[in-house]
């Protein structure tokens, strides 16, 4: 039988779900930029939706298996930091080196590596995303749970918003131009990309640093 939950304050639900502000604002600047980047390094706009299916299938597989095994983790962290930690890392590079693809060009042309960088940050943010959705039931009690959900939700419009609109600040209110060299991916879309780690990896940190778990329950 489960232990009774305390309750928790609104900053210490807040301080648990903080981490999705930076799952969306990354996810924002994937879902609102890749094609581009992507066209950049080479990519026909008509062959743009076969680099998508990379994110339905991945989530597919990745979000399944990290709901089991983080059900079935405990250490020194907890339960749920652990997955937190790793996919954040992961993504925040991911995110620092999409943009880049074309430095990488000696292994392969830009387009593959990119490609693939926008295949592994799909999967880091899933295995980021996945234990979020379990830390309200595993910490909240049964009449907090929907406060909780409702805080998550309110994170991750915020991050959307400002992960979709981060770009266009750049260039319309600070003249960080919209065009780029022929093969080079437009700096304010660069910058923007730099901050999402950021972003990703500070949220992320947040909610480890601030919150505790609990053990399972025997």
């Amino acid at each position: 039988m489960s232990s009774p939950r305390p309750k928790l304050s609104f900053l210490q639900i807040w301080n648990m779900s903080f981490g999705f502000f930076g799952i969306q604002f990354g996810f924002a600047l994937q879902n609102g930029n890749a094609s581009r980047i992507l066209s950049t390094f080479g990519a026909d706009v008509e062959h743009l939706s076969w680099f998508w299916l990379a994110a339905p299938l991945t989530g597919m597989i990745v979000q399944p298996l990290i709901g089991y095994y983080s059900d079935r983790t405990w250490t020194s962290l907890g339960r749920r930091r652990p997955y937190f930690l790793v996919g954040s890392i992961l993504a925040a590079t991911a995110l620092m080196l999409m943009p880049n693809a074309q430095f990488l060009a000696a292994i392969l042309p830009p387009l593959y590596v990119g490609a693939g960088i926008l295949m592994v940050m799909d999967a880091s943010f899933n295995v980021a995303m996945e234990p979020f959705r379990a830390l309200v039931a595993d910490l909240l009690p049964a009449d907090q749970r929907t406060l909780g959900f409702s805080v998550q939700t309110a994170l991750i419009g915020l991050g959307a918003v400002i992960g979709s609109w981060l770009p266009w600040v750049f260039a319309e209110w600070f003249g960080i131009g919209l065009v780029n060299e022929s093969g080079q991916v437009p700096y304010n879309v660069t910058l923007s990309f730099y901050i999402g780690a950021v972003v990703f990896l500070v949220a992320i940190l947040w909610t480890v640093v601030t919150t505790r778990e609990f053990p399972p329950d025997d």
